[in-house]
């Protein structure tokens, strides 16, 4: 992970790609997003979208797997002052959070971040968010 000041606006970084089976669309509803759509192939041929569909927690919990993985393999920044290299945090949380289009079984999502804006944490210095 980057220096909090090394950290540009407009920084974006491709996170990798997933493709949805129908297995483990079933499998993650089951568990976390019971709705029949996306459990029930058949009842889903009925349902808002015709077929069946990930959850979008599902879509967001990939999301944050390859985020993790992406930030694990990026080398940790040599630093020429021995601070420790930055370690990732608690996430406040989205402000705005959109599924605008289903995902079906077969369908291939490609994941990415872009940095949009910089706080310093006036709470805690020395941290921010990005």
């Amino acid at each position: 992970m980057p220096w909090f000041e090394d950290i540009e606006i407009g920084t974006r970084t491709e996170l990798g790609s997933h493709t949805f089976t129908a297995e483990e669309i079933i499998a993650f509803a089951k568990k976390y997003d019971p709705q029949y759509f996306h459990i029930d192939p058949e009842a889903a041929k009925e349902g808002p979208f015709g077929t069946l569909t990930a959850s979008g927690w599902h879509t967001s919990a990939t999301w944050m797997k390859l985020m993790i993985a992406k930030r694990q393999a990026t080398p940790e920044p040599a630093d020429e002052n021995g601070r420790k290299p930055p370690a990732g945090g608690p996430s406040p949380g989205f402000l705005e959070m959109k599924w605008p289009t289903p995902v079906r079984a077969g369908d291939t999502i490609s994941y990415s971040t872009e940095v949009i804006e910089k706080l310093d944490m006036k709470s805690r210095p020395g941290w921010g968010i990005v």
